[in-house]
């Protein structure tokens, strides 16, 4: 890190909710939002909005006339970057670049364009524009009428982070002053679950949790996936109105053995978190905010390489997709999210069926996230108290 960055705000919608004070309730108690839903040909465990979140969506799409061929994550992510900058007090006027990623884009577009190809031998008019990655960011400058730079990119389930990795390169290059960073992912589709289930990683019992994300013992993957959108309003040094500091950043890939799988130490990972702890210390990590997918082999591989980096005596481990699913490209920052409200009220969010120790104090949390091919995020956020 050149110079620290300033989070001075962040928003999402979730199967949590849509407003900070939402996600913290969410968070007090050891409630799951995974639910059974019906698809076409069969039913699986997903993890959605809220009827009343939903509603809002469908208020906004119908709010302009172009906005009604959008897909669900462009309009996750209008949503919840209007209230990040509300929330940060920007104007576009500002001139603030953007950046927001989705692992698999306008999804639900996509199926609903091809089954229409199928049947009819001819695209509709509106499949190429609606499809492309480039439409989260390129519709959110739009809808906030901002003249700076906007990229969308797809890094598989570490998009949101990889985003705050060019939000944080672009400020310290001294080319923008502000960053709009995050990730919208809208993956509850009858196709997208079928090729979760097809990689047999995916959830197929219902119980008292589904999805047992942090549980080192289990017998078998319980990947379920959620939907969502998160933002973060990143700036140059540190501010008074700071929720956290970026204090490091760490990324790295490996070479992989098969299309999904990490190495049995997550390589990668260690070097992530050895690249985002820099000169500090270990011992002075008090949480880390873990991926966690809720697979065997990747929570597994994920434990073995911060026990390799942290020497066995490893911070208070937590993670939030038992709770709410796994959001793909966004789930990322929903992790910082977490770690941002842990900071926040100084309370360790735990995982409800599993022990593990709690920190004495919360000052500083790394948090990590990883996808398909091996691309490794970790960045290390310190409460605004210790600038």
């Amino acid at each position: 890190m050149q110079q620290p960055i300033s989070i001075t705000a962040i928003a999402s919608l979730s199967p949590l909710g849509k407003s900070l004070d939402d996600v913290w309730k969410s968070y007090q108690n050891n409630q799951h939002y995974i639910t059974e839903k019906a698809f076409p040909n069969f039913n699986a465990l997903v993890s959605e909005l809220p009827i009343k979140t939903r509603r809002e969506i469908e208020t906004l799409r119908n709010s302009d006339n172009k906005y009604k061929a959008l897909d669900d994550s462009v309009l996750f992510a209008i949503f919840t970057a209007r209230q990040a900058i509300k929330n940060a007090h920007w104007n576009a006027s500002d001139n603030f670049g953007i950046n927001i990623g989705s692992s698999r884009g306008a999804t639900q577009l996509l199926e609903k364009y091809y089954y229409h190809f199928l049947k009819h031998g001819k695209a509709e008019t509106l499949s190429s524009p609606t499809t492309t990655l480039g439409n989260i960011s390129s519709w959110v400058a739009h809808d906030l009428q901002t003249q700076g730079p906007e990229i969308s990119h797809s890094i598989t389930c570490s998009t949101a982070l990889h985003a705050m990795l060019n939000g944080v390169a672009w400020i310290n290059s001294g080319m923008c002053e502000k960053f709009l960073v995050g990730g919208s992912e809208a993956p509850l589709t009858s196709f997208t679950i079928a090729q979760m289930q097809a990689l047999k990683i995916y959830a197929k019992k219902n119980d008292s949790y589904p999805c047992k994300s942090l549980d080192f013992n289990k017998k078998q993957n319980t990947m379920v996936l959620g939907e969502g959108s998160a933002m973060a309003c990143l700036e140059r040094g540190k501010k008074d109105s700071a929720l956290a500091i970026i204090e490091g950043i760490g990324y790295a890939t490996e070479i992989l053995e098969h299309n999904v799988s990490l190495s049995i130490e997550a390589d990668c990972f260690q070097r992530s978190m050895k690249m985002a702890l820099g000169n500090i210390i270990p011992n002075e990590i008090d949480v880390i905010v873990m991926h966690t997918p809720g697979t065997i082999k990747g929570d597994l591989s994920e434990y073995k390489a911060i026990r390799k980096i942290f020497s066995g005596n490893h911070p208070a481990l937590t993670a939030n997709k038992w709770k709410l699913g796994h959001t793909l490209g966004c789930s990322g920052m929903l992790n910082i999210e977490m770690a941002v409200l842990m900071l926040k009220h100084q309370e360790f969010i735990e995982v409800p069926f599993i022990k593990t120790q709690h920190p004495t104090q919360i000052k500083r949390i790394l948090v990590n996230a990883v996808g398909f091919g091996g691309n490794a995020v970790s960045i290390l956020l310190n409460t605004p108290a210790n600038k």
